[in-house]
């Protein structure tokens, strides 16, 4: 089969097609936007594809100006999908694109027609492909391979029609856009053949990238208050665990409400849920640089902290105290006071385990229970004596 024009127009209509359908099945299954876009971008490359078909027959208008409009929308349809995978903003005088194609209608019909159209078509695919490329740059942050691999394709594909232009402005070049007729018109349908599964196949790097770090995201967070939950705690302590030092001690704070089940029983499980959650926002906006904090179920939230001392420990147990006292009878009349028990430990030596530094919280959390709850007791084992502090 000869790649005629025809024949690179089909090809071109059949991949964009298979990856507007594939983008859209997976946008609907994890609903990320920039799915979308692309999607819609490979959509409208698909139908500007067929129309190019109509201009052999002699729908000029359809089958050129139409078309092409299409394909600085395709364009502009992946420039608005890399803008939402980056979380930037884009100028509304990028809109001004769609006025400076309009303008082309007011062209004369003159032989330089044909130079004039892929001259102008060209500076606006080059353009909003190589912002699409800016819009990907890392800014010191790492990017997926499918990212990085999407960065540079519309990089080049934007170089591309830079080059395209120039060369449309030589004299003696021949371009036929009625026809389908010029080398720099064949140049252009094997690039863009080329073009679409490239930019295709980096999509799909990066929404597969999205998908799977959402998945992971997903699968260390507790779906309740976000916070993470245990095995995800038990991956990360470690970490902090081995800074622990004489000159760096490490903290454990385990949480637990008092008299939680009343408000379950007055106000119900979905009540209960709003405490649990609104106890996750305070510890979260409580929590100090290079710490850890997460729900290890129910009612019983921890919090690791690294570089602390006796008095921080105190300070940030008793403000977590205080603010959930204030909320909770605020929102919630109980019999008996809906309040935090707290058990802490401070330390200057690696425990065995997260395990093991658990268990002796939950011991000082039994005492902070035993004591009348509302308390918070803390063992600091950085003394040889390893005295235990009652803090409220």
């Amino acid at each position: 089969m000869a790649l005629d024009p025809p024949t690179m127009l089909a090809i071109s209509t059949a991949l964009a097609a298979a990856a507007a359908l594939y983008l859209a099945i997976e946008w609907r299954s994890i609903r990320e936007p920039s799915l979308l876009f692309w999607s819609a971008g490979f959509a409208t490359i698909t139908v500007g594809s067929t129309l190019a078909l109509l201009r052999m027959s002699g729908l000029l208008l359809i089958g050129i100006w139409f078309a092409n409009g299409l394909l600085v929308v395709a364009h502009w349809f992946f420039l608005l999908g890399v803008a939402r995978f980056t979380q930037k903003r884009l100028s509304r005088a990028w809109y001004l694109i769609f006025v400076s194609w309009l303008a082309l209608l007011l062209l004369p019909d003159e032989p330089s027609w044909s130079k004039i159209m892929l001259v102008a078509n060209s500076l606006l695919v080059a353009l909003l492909s190589l912002r699409a490329s800016f819009l990907l740059r890392p800014h010191g942050k790492s990017l997926s391979v499918g990212a990085v691999q999407l960065r540079y394709v519309m990089l080049v594909h934007g170089l591309f029609y830079v080059i395209k232009a120039l060369t449309a402005v030589v004299p003696g070049t021949l371009i036929d856009l009625a026809s389908l007729r010029g080398e720099i018109i064949q140049i252009s349908l094997v690039e863009g053949v080329m073009a679409i599964m490239l930019i295709a196949l980096s999509m799909t790097g990066t929404e597969r990238y999205q998908r799977e770090k959402r998945i992971s995201r997903l699968a260390e967070r507790d779906p309740l208050t976000a916070l993470y939950n245990r095995r995800a705690l038990e991956v990360r302590a470690p970490r902090l665990l081995a800074q622990v030092s004489t000159v760096r001690p490490g903290a454990l704070l385990l949480i637990d409400i008092d008299n939680f089940k009343l408000v379950n029983d007055l106000y119900g499980h979905t009540a209960g849920d709003r405490l649990l959650v609104a106890l996750s926002e305070m510890i979260r906006s409580l929590l100090p640089e290079d710490s850890l904090a997460a729900r290890l179920g129910g009612d019983e939230f921890v919090i690791l902290l690294s570089h602390a001392s006796s008095e921080r420990v105190v300070e940030l147990g008793n403000t977590l105290r205080d603010q959930f006292h204030t909320t909770a009878s605020q929102a919630f009349a109980t019999p008996e006071a809906v309040t935090l028990s707290i058990g802490a430990n401070l330390y200057d030596h690696p425990p065995a385990s997260l395990a093991a530094l658990i268990e002796q919280g939950d011991a000082a959390l039994y005492e902070s229970k035993r004591g009348g709850r509302d308390s918070m007791r803390l063992v600091d084992r950085t003394l040889a004596r390893q005295e235990p502090l009652q803090a409220g």
